[in-house]
């Protein structure tokens, strides 16, 4: 009895949670919001105009822990029910009549919409931004958490006149009004609510107009005005690309880049608006090790596939992330060549293969599988569908596809479906195999790579020649001499380093091949086995990566030269995260004899950084190095107490599991329990959970 009433309640959740309203049609939604930053909390007004398309007795929005001041139906005040979830309206509704729905209401979000930094002391670093996909707009704005819910909405935001606000849509007016402004936007055409987002700060843009008319602006922090072009390079190229490559004009306004502290991922395709993280503002030298041309075009491509056409469920969720993968692949074989586009697939196929081998391969169809499947299988999947059918009859297909569901919502038959009506091709069979099963049919897929590049033909030889000789039998030198591949080359060193020729490894050096001398920095092991003189050159490359992993091996393997090495790369900061200058900080402070008078300023610096007014990254690696090196201050302890609660789950679990280590040790406990008074409720509950 007690089973059946669990199932019971649970396919209850699982039908709530799915509820829609099909016989509603809302067509509009215009939204007024005003954020009170230092307060976290916002005010608002919604008015939505909806069709009855069948009688009904009731509507609803979901709307998460909201309080409502006056909900109107057609300009009259009427009774409501507020669950905390949803706000729900009994009323009759007459079929084929129109209605308009106003709310006025305020909400304290605990997620979607986050308030950064409003409490330090330095004013550039304030921040709000939103997220909705996968977190509900719903916190913030009455909506609909049902992505086949797509409405018209036109959002209006008033705040503080000194800051930027940027959101969905052409930006039609702003007017001013004392301390503040508001700032009035306009969009076109329908969209699914976690598609909504706005961000607050203070940014200047740089403008660009695509080939076909688009304008796009690119913002950015004034501080960074350098980094403008090696963060945003290549923007119109790849939008023009993906323009003419899938066939369908840009389907909105105009398109937006927006950098934010500590965003939740890399980036999201908010329509027209993509918001992402700020460690991609880079200088030109991050550009070869990282840089925003992937996140960039990954999330262009979603203006296609997921926000013009939306998935109808999870189980949908390869018509998105798929697609917005291989196009992204796409462009980069655009900018980059052939080789970089087919070794990304066989990087990508080999860690899919070593998924499926360690049993954990996933179905395309499972609404529940992983980044991996559904981004990186995903693409496999598209490239050998293309393969299939040929290049005619997928464009087609795929224009037929966008241009049949345009703002609508879709599922994976209804793609297979012009596919087969685009190429006149059965593709069950491709079903099967590729979308549905759990597995991948890896030699195949192999064997396209290999006919489609001549280096990775080659690596398959030398491989299977290394499974039939001993690797000290193997001609490394006439594979690399055989090969102009950067990438079969950056492998050989990765994989075989150990066994290469020294004749290989000083040609290396001797070379101004930027990712080989980067390749051999990273996987060399012992560094005296090496040319010294050689190996020091490392620290004039273009790259922090180089620049830190070769640092430190130099550091370590001759101590009499630690000052010079140290000198050699003072003030050099690296990424966004600083993972030059916190590894120099920390060897600077290690080293006997090096700058003692500055010692204490130093270790000063390092340990400031764990402060929440620094992003997630820096406070993490400095969190690092001074847990491995030289132990933590009491403002350090209160910072990861801070960081516990941190809205970045990554960043959350690191912190509470280096938290639940410090616990352990008694000194730490008991200076972690005479702070608590020092701490807010939250994360006071949670070490005090811990502790019990």
């Amino acid at each position: 009895m007690k089973q059946l009433i669990a199932a019971l309640f649970l396919f209850q959740g699982v039908f709530m949670s799915a509820q829609r309203q099909d016989k509603i049609n809302f067509i509009h939604g215009e939204a007024q919001i005003v954020p009170f930053a230092k307060k976290g909390y916002v005010e608002g007004k919604v008015t939505y105009e909806f069709h009855v398309l069948q009688d009904v007795d009731s509507v609803f929005l979901d709307a998460k822990n909201m309080k409502f001041t006056s909900v109107r139906l057609n300009d009259r005040i009427v009774k409501y029910s507020n669950s905390g979830n949803t706000v729900s309206l009994k009323k009759k509704l007459k079929r084929g009549k129109s209605y308009k729905l106003e709310l006025d209401y305020t909400a304290r979000p605990k997620q979607t919409m986050y308030f950064m930094n409003w409490n330090d002391d330095n004013p550039d670093n304030n921040q709000i931004w939103t997220q909705g996909q996968g977190k509900y707009t719903s916190h913030w704005l009455p909506s609909f958490d049902d992505m086949m819910e797509k409405v018209e909405f036109d959002l209006s935001l008033t705040f503080n006149k000194n800051y930027e606000v940027i959101a969905n849509g052409k930006l039609l007016d702003v007017k001013e009004s004392d301390s503040s402004k508001t700032w009035s936007f306009d969009m076109q055409e329908p969209m699914s609510s976690y598609l909504l987002a706005f961000a607050i700060g203070t940014y200047e843009k740089q403008q660009l107009t695509s080939t076909g008319g688009a304008p796009i602006e690119n913002y950015f922090y004034p501080k960074d005005s350098v980094r403008v072009e090696p963060t945003y390079r290549y923007t119109k190229e790849i939008f023009d690309f993906l323009e003419e490559e899938i066939g369908v004009a840009y389907p909105w306004q105009n398109y937006k880049q927006v950098p934010v502290h500590d965003f939740l991922y890399a980036g999201m395709e908010n329509t027209g608006c993509t918001i992402f993280s700020d460690a991609y503002v880079i200088d030109s030298v991050a550009f070869l090790d990282k840089n925003y041309v992937n996140v960039n075009a990954h999330e262009l491509a979603h203006q296609w596939f997921g926000n013009l056409v939306t998935e109808k469920s999870g189980s949908h969720h390869w018509l998105h992330e798929g697609f917005a993968t291989y196009y992204a692949y796409l462009a980069e074989k655009e900018l980059f060549g052939e080789e970089h586009f087919y070794w990304k697939l066989f990087e990508t196929l080999t860690t899919i293969q070593n998924s499926i081998e360690k049993g954990q391969g996933q179905s395309l169809l499972d609404p529940r599988a992983s980044s991996l499947t559904f981004y990186e299988k995903g693409a496999w999947a598209i490239f050998m569908l293309r393969d299939r059918i040929g290049d005619m009859a997928f464009k087609k297909g795929i224009q037929s596809y966008l241009e049949k569901y345009a703002f609508a919502n879709v599922t994976v038959p209804d793609f297979i479906q012009e596919m087969e009506k685009s190429s006149g091709t059965d593709l069950s069979r491709y079903v099967k195999v590729w979308l549905e099963d759990t597995a991948i049919p890896f030699k195949v897929a192999q064997e396209k790579l290999a006919e489609k590049s001549a280096s990775l033909k080659s690596l398959f030889a030398l491989q299977a020649a290394l499974k039939s000789q001993e690797s000290d039998e193997i001609d490394y030198t006439s594979y690399w001499n055989g090969t102009n591949s950067i990438q079969l080359k950056k492998y050989m060193i990765q994989n075989f380093i150990q066994t290469l020729p020294e004749e290989i490894i000083d040609r290396v050096l001797d070379s101004n091949a930027l990712e080989l001398r980067q390749a051999l920095a990273l996987n060399v092991q012992d560094i005296k086995d090496y040319p010294k003189e050689k190996l020091e050159t490392l620290l004039n490359d273009e790259s922090y990566v180089t620049l830190e992993n070769v640092l430190f091996k130099l550091w370590m393997a001759y101590p009499e030269e630690r000052n010079s090495y140290l000198e050699k790369t003072k003030g050099i900061i690296g990424f966004p995260n600083k993972n030059v200058r916190l590894m120099w900080l920390t060897l600077a402070i290690l080293t006997e004899g090096y700058e003692g008078r500055n010692t204490k300023l130093y270790f000063d610096e390092l340990s400031g950084y764990t402060a929440p007014e620094y992003s997630f990254e820096i406070r993490q690696g400095a969190f690092q190095y001074l847990n491995e090196a030289f132990g933590f201050k009491d403002s350090n302890l209160l910072d990861l107490a801070e960081a516990t609660t941190h809205h970045s789950w990554q960043f959350k679990k690191f912190s509470r599991n280096l938290m639940v280590e410090l616990l352990k040790d008694q000194v730490y406990k008991d200076r972690i329990m005479s702070l608590l008074g020092k701490l807010k409720p939250e994360e006071r509950r949670y070490i005090e959970s811990k502790v019990k």
